[in-house]
């Protein structure tokens, strides 16, 4: 169907999309297809998808069409720079007030909620002149946004080795005692890179807590340590972008990789770009930026999430922060199929964040993507419009329009056209 007549339409929908926070309301999601090429209703209530049906067998509740959209477990967003976000134009250096900060989080969640990525996971520098004050700038508005997405924050130190670490040691204890509920670092900025890793491994061990580093993986040696010392922690251990590896020969990078897998470590690559955590590459305008060797990875049992890394700053000024479009990259220059590549910015982007499966089925958290399209391969390809639901609710909606000046095509093939008939004549 042309893109400006089937835009999903609600029956009488209260302004919040089936309820207001806190209150258990069911809402039908009528004609929607899955990606198994069924038809079908599915009823969401409490957070949860309460049924799946044959289309038009759900009722009560509030009844929303997705006739024409393909519905999916919503994505979620594993690596994003919310702190440096949408700082490409500005003028002098970067702002770090806390308001600037909270607001560009905010600003940067919410487009990425737009693009269907219902969770969050943001990577914040700490320490230095600023020390945590960046960190509790996001934590704020991570509570700012709770209604509408899960926002969670990356604490990351630099320095952690040396005299010069026992500042970034006890701001990273600091930040764990604040909210950060992931332990991170960049090896790559230490002298010590494997000092760096024990650091952040040990104070993860000690609390609890998940670890996520940054590093660009093109030391081979360097890795190989950093799985011999990561096997068996819990909650995980998640690297990423490591785009150096797709500079490694195969061999050395299959052997490499199943050291990862034996461990457990979780690679994000970054299909769109790389991120600002990779700052201490002064040369990166002769440097090709590149995304990790995704299928040498996976064919060595590595688990691979994607993310979105720089969202319109000084590292990549067009970056778009679209799960989908890291996704349509995947499969289109990485080689992997439309379902595996959506996976990766679905499932195991969730997985590597720690947050529970999500299936379209009953019995399953409500977090849930309807992008216009018959097929994945489609709504990857021209993934225009898209409606968002969080814990049950339609939290954000994309609605593109199409059509064509008048022409004898137009007329034949029924084309959306900016001209309409009217009685009497046609009206622009």
């Amino acid at each position: 169907m042309p893109e400006s007549q089937q835009q999903p339409q609600p029956q009488q929908p209260p302004r919040n999309g089936g309820a207001a926070p806190g209150e258990p309301s069911a809402l039908v999601l009528g004609g929607v297809r899955l990606a198994d090429g069924r038809t079908v209703d599915v009823r969401l209530s409490g957070g949860r998808i309460e049924a799946v049906g044959t289309a038009g067998s759900l009722v009560p509740g509030t009844r929303l069409d997705l006739g024409g959209y393909l519905l999916l477990p919503a994505p979620a967003e594993p690596h994003a720079h919310c702190d440096t976000a949408l700082t490409a134009d500005t003028a002098g250096p970067v702002p770090y007030a806390p308001g600037d900060v909270q607001r560009r989080t905010v600003e940067a969640a919410l487009l990425q909620l737009g693009h269907g990525a219902t969770a969050l996971r943001t990577h914040v520098r700490i320490g230095g002149v600023h020390g945590l004050r960046s960190l509790e700038a996001v934590l704020e508005a991570g509570r700012a946004l709770r209604e509408l997405t899960e926002l969670s924050a990356v604490a990351v130190p630099r320095v952690l080795t040396g005299t010069a670490g026992a500042d970034g040691l006890a701001a990273l204890r600091d930040a764990v005692g604040t909210g950060a509920s992931v332990i991170g670092g960049c090896p790559d900025l230490d002298p010590d890179p494997t000092g760096h890793a024990e650091a952040v491994l040990d104070l993860a061990a000690r609390h609890g807590c998940a670890v996520d580093l940054h590093t660009e993986g093109d030391d081979p040696a360097r890795l190989a340590r950093l799985a011999a010392m990561a096997g068996g922690l819990r909650p995980g251990v998640t690297i990423g972008p490591c785009g150096g590896l797709s500079r490694l020969p195969a061999d050395m990078v299959g052997r490499v990789a199943e050291r990862l897998a034996a461990a457990g470590v979780t690679v994000v690559c970054l299909p769109q770009g790389d991120c600002s955590g990779l700052e201490h590459q002064g040369v990166r305008g002769a440097r090709t930026c590149a995304c990790a060797p995704v299928r040498l990875l996976r064919a060595a049992g590595v688990r691979v999430a994607a993310g979105s890394g720089a969202l319109r700053d000084a590292v990549n000024p067009v970056g778009r922060g679209d799960p989908l479009e890291a996704a349509f990259l995947l499969a289109s220059r990485g080689g992997l199929p439309p379902e595996e590549a959506y996976e990766a910015v679905a499932g195991r982007a969730r997985s590597a964040m720690g947050l529970p499966e999500v299936r379209v089925e009953a019995g399953f958290p409500a977090e849930l993507l309807a992008v216009r399209g018959d097929g994945l391969a489609g709504a990857l390809s021209l993934a225009y419009s898209r409606v968002v639901v969080h814990r049950g609710r339609v939290v954000a909606r994309t609605s593109a329009v199409r059509e064509y000046c008048d022409s004898a095509a137009a007329v034949a093939l029924d084309l959306p056209r900016q001209t309409r008939p009217q009685s009497g004549g046609e009206q622009q």
